[in-house]
C-alpha cells in the first residue's frame, strides 16, 4: 500500500502566503482576485471586508473597493456558510446560494413562523405575505432602507417580545426578520451602507439589480461539490473536520461533495488531510512577509484546526465564541495582535520573539495601516482579550 505524500508545516505556510495573496509578490491586482483567493470574505463586521482586501492587494484604496462592491457589483454581500455574512465574487453567488443559503432559508423561515405563532402575532402565511409585499415595495423603489420599507409595508412594524424572562429580553419589530429572510432566499441584496465603510446600516435592492434575471439556479449537489473544490484549492490541505466547520454541513454532506471530486489523502504530520488531485507538489517559499489582518479575517477563520498557525496564542486572540481578533502574521503564522485606539494610532503586541528585522517590518506595516485607515475608527464587532488590553 502506497503511503500518502507528506505536506510539511513549511509547505502549508508557503501555500497560505501565496494562495491567499498575503506574500508581497503574490498580492492581488483587484478586489475580485483577492476575494477569490480565500473563496469568501467574512463580512459580519463590515470593516473586516475592507481591511482583509487591503492586506491582499498590491494597491488597495477604499474608493476602489467601494467601486467593486457598489458600482461594478463584481463583489456581492450575502448570507452563506454557517448562516454567516460573506462578500464573494459575483461568480460565487449561485454556488453559495444553492449549496448553503437555500437550506438555511428553509429552516429560518420555519423558526420565524414558530415565533410569530407563539406570540400570537401571525403564522407562516402571514410571514410570507409580508415578505412578498416588502419585495414588491423594494422593487418599486429600486433601493431602500428597512425604515423606508416599513412605511410602505406597515406590517413590518409588527412587534414581538423576544426572550421573555431573560436578562437580554427585548421587543423587536419584524423588519429585520423579513429582510434577513428575503436575503437568505436570494431575492434581495445589501447595497451601499449609510455612512462610511465601517457602517452596517445597509440599503437594499432586489436581486436582479445586482444579477440581471436573478440568481442562476444550480443543483445543490453540484454547488456543494464546487464549493469544496474552491475551498481545497485555496485552503488545502485540510481535513474533513475543517471542511465540516467551514461549510457548516453535516458529515454526510461533506462526504457527498468530496465524492464528486478527485482528491488524494496526504499526511499532515500524522493527521490525514486532503488536497485536490495533482496538488501535492511543493510551493516556492515566498520572501519574508508581514501582514496585519483584521478580526474575522478569512485566513484566520479558514480552518477548524488552527494550532499550526495560531501556536500558543489562542487565549489572547479569540473570544469565547471562537471569533478571532486582529492579528499579526509573519510568514504564515500568527505572532501577535493589533488594535486601533480612539486617537487613530494602530498599536500592537508581539507574542513571541521574531527577530529585529521582522520587528521593524511589523512597525512599518502598522504605520502604513494607520495611514490607510485615516480618520475612521475601527472597533471589532467581537472583542478579544488582547484587543481590549491594547486599547485600554
Amino acid at each position: 500500500m502506497t503511503r500518502p505524500a507528506r505536506i510539511t508545516l513549511a509547505e502549508r505556510r508557503a501555500r497560505l502566503g501565496v494562495r491567499h495573496h498575503l506574500a508581497v509578490k503574490a498580492r492581488a491586482t483587484s478586489p475580485v482576485q483577492a476575494a477569490n483567493g480565500v473563496v469568501a470574505l467574512h463580512a459580519t463586521d463590515p470593516a473586516s471586508v475592507f481591511l482583509a482586501l487591503r492586506a491582499r492587494m498590491a494597491a488597495p484604496t477604499v474608493p476602489g473597493i467601494e467601486q467593486a462592491l457598489y458600482e461594478d457589483k463584481s463583489l456581492v454581500r450575502l448570507l452563506g456558510m454557517r448562516r454567516t455574512m460573506f462578500v464573494v465574487a459575483r461568480e460565487m453567488v449561485s454556488v453559495i446560494q444553492s449549496g448553503c443559503a437555500a437550506a438555511i432559508a428553509v429552516r429560518q423561515r420555519k423558526r420565524y413562523a414558530q415565533i410569530l405563532e407563539q406570540a400570537g402575532a401571525g403564522d407562516a402565511a402571514f410571514f410570507r405575505e409580508v415578505g412578498d409585499a416588502t419585495l414588491a415595495a423594494l422593487t418599486k423603489r429600486g433601493v431602500a432602507t428597512g425604515a423606508q420599507l416599513s412605511t410602505d409595508e406597515p406590517r413590518l412594524r409588527t412587534q414581538i417580545s423576544v426572550a421573555e424572562g431573560k436578562s437580554y429580553a427585548s421587543i423587536q419589530n419584524i423588519t429585520t426578520w423579513v429582510l434577513f429572510q428575503l436575503g437568505l432566499d436570494g431575492l434581495i441584496f445589501r447595497g451601499r451602507p449609510r455612512g462610511t465603510w465601517i457602517s452596517s446600516q445597509y440599503q437594499w435592492s432586489p436581486a436582479d439589480v445586482w444579477l440581471p434575471g436573478g440568481i442562476d439556479g444550480m443543483p445543490a449537489a453540484t454547488a456543494k461539490t464546487e464549493l469544496v473544490r474552491r475551498w481545497l484549492a485555496a485552503f488545502g490541505p485540510g481535513t474533513v473536520a475543517d471542511l465540516r466547520w467551514w461549510t457548516g454541513w453535516t458529515a454526510a454532506h461533506v462526504k457527498a461533495a468530496l465524492a464528486g471530486l478527485e482528491v488524494v489523502e496526504v499526511d499532515l504530520d500524522g493527521e490525514t488531510g486532503l488536497v485536490l488531485a495533482g496538488d501535492v507538489g511543493s510551493t516556492k517559499k515566498p520572501a519574508t512577509w508581514v501582514a496585519l489582518l483584521p478580526a474575522l479575517d478569512p485566513t484566520a477563520m479558514g480552518w477548524a484546526q488552527r494550532s499550526w498557525y495560531v501556536g500558543e496564542h489562542k487565549a489572547a486572540l479569540f473570544d469565547r465564541s471562537g471569533n478571532i481578533g486582529p492579528t499579526i502574521w509573519l510568514d504564515g503564522r500568527i505572532v501577535g495582535g493589533w488594535a486601533q485606539r480612539t486617537s487613530g494610532e494602530v498599536v500592537y503586541r508581539l507574542l513571541e520573539d521574531i527577530g529585529s528585522e521582522a520587528v521593524k517590518a511589523v512597525a512599518a506595516e502598522a504605520a502604513r495601516l494607520s495611514e490607510w485607515i485615516g480618520p475612521v475608527r475601527v472597533t471589532p464587532r467581537f472583542r478579544t482579550p488582547l484587543e481590549r488590553e491594547l486599547v485600554a
